[in-house]
């Protein structure tokens, strides 16, 4: 969130060596709130939005945004095909994560840990620390096989990293280059009966920057 807006998130805290913090803020403020380190050690901001909706004008541009994201998957289920509508309708919500260090990396220790996001990366080894990190991607806290996680540096954009999660919804990746780092994988399905939608699909993303 660039705009911190209390009506758009329904968790926004961060988990640090004194626990678990909302991160404050006042309607308005840009950057969207801010929180104190208390003392040397990692910190995982963590935050969950509201569902939000967009809508696709033909099955085609539907199908070419699904390419687009890795989501082929979606058109075995047997719930795809032309929308009951005269559009397709997807409501959406991010699950997004965010790693700071404070002070010296610890080596025995890892900068990120689960928060029960419901779809959510975890680094498993300290990207501060070590450039090769296992990352696992859970899906209400189970690990979720085959989806594509894409990882790229702020300042190398275009180059982008690739893989799909195994039976353990893990993958392994490279962060050599210093910076900021943007971890992102999507997961979709049918949206509830009740729902004024075609589709619902949950964002996750996890950041860093590597001294």
């Amino acid at each position: 969130a660039t705009v911190y807006l209390p009506e758009t998130f329904e968790r926004y805290d961060v988990t640090g060596p004194d626990g678990k913090k909302p991160v404050v803020g006042v309607p308005g403020d840009d950057p969207a709130g801010h929180f104190t380190v208390t003392r040397p050690g990692s910190y995982v901001v963590a935050y969950r939005s509201t569902l939000f909706t967009v809508t696709f004008d033909t099955l085609t541009e539907f199908e070419q945004y699904l390419e687009k994201e890795g989501l082929e998957r979606i058109k075995t289920l047997r719930a795809y095909g032309p929308s009951k509508g005269k559009v397709i309708r997807e409501n959406y919500s991010r699950s997004i994560k965010s790693l700071v260090m404070a002070g010296k990396p610890d080596v025995k220790t890892g900068a990120d840990r689960v928060l029960g996001l419901r779809l959510e990366l975890i680094a498993e080894k300290n990207p501060y620390v070590t450039g090769r990190v296992p990352v696992r991607l859970l899906y209400e806290g189970k690990p979720l096989e085959g989806a594509l996680v894409v990882a790229f540096n702020k300042a190398e954009p275009l180059k982008k990293l690739k893989v799909r999660t195994d039976k353990d919804g893990r993958v392994q990746l490279e962060f050599i280059r210093p910076g900021i780092w943007l971890v992102t994988s999507v997961h979709m399905f049918p949206a509830p009966v009740k729902a004024d939608a075609d589709w619902e699909s949950v964002w996750a993303s996890l950041t860093f920057e590597r001294p």
